[in-house]
């Protein structure tokens, strides 16, 4: 009887199955390692596609600024007013108060009172070079200028321009430039 169990436990019918068996399930679990990591890449590449898209609208509405006269920089009121909660929810937004106060508000203007302006408007949905549509909210409010050792000077108009998916509000680029009226435009 031993020697029969003995022969049994030396016999080799079936082993290479069972390598072969075994070798399949640890190359599976290799191939599925490598294919997400190549579902993975092609997320992130699509991701900053959308995101080099958004800083290029973004830089392209702050040249737009930099091309008119300071006085011409700003929102209508009636425009700011009739935003949506995306815009007044957003750390940028500040509420219009009176134009002479200068002091954490909105920039309010009359509708492009010089030229050349802006024509700016609060938000608007532009198509960017990839085809989908992006959100353009642009904010113009004022910020005191402090020096190094905390002076109060006088205030600029500091634009933030977000730039955001049409569809779900999401935040690609962010850009803020702070304007002087000592520079002229």
């Amino acid at each position: 009887m031993y020697a029969l169990l003995r022969s049994r436990l030396r016999d080799q019918a079936g082993f290479g199955m069972v390598e072969l068996l075994c070798a399949m399930g640890v190359m599976s679990i290799g191939v599925m390692a490598v294919y997400a990591m190549f579902e993975s890449s092609t997320v992130q590449i699509k991701r900053a596609s959308t995101v080099s898209t958004a800083a290029a609208l973004a830089g392209g509405e702050m040249e737009s600024f930099r091309a008119v006269k300071y006085e011409t920089i700003g929102l209508a009121e009636t425009d700011v007013s009739a935003a949506d909660g995306t815009y007044t929810g957003d750390a940028a937004f500040r509420a219009v108060s009176s134009p002479v106060n200068q002091t954490d508000s909105t920039v309010v203007l009359a509708k492009c009172p010089a030229t050349p302006c802006t024509n700016a408007v609060p938000t608007r949905n532009v198509t960017g070079a990839d085809g989908k549509s992006y959100r353009v909210d642009t904010y113009v409010t004022w910020q005191t200028v402090t020096n190094s050792a905390g002076t109060a000077g006088r205030n600029v108009k500091l634009i933030t321009i977000v730039v955001r998916d049409a569809t779900t509000a999401r935040a690609y680029a962010r850009i803020s430039s702070a304007f002087d009226e000592s520079t002229g435009l």
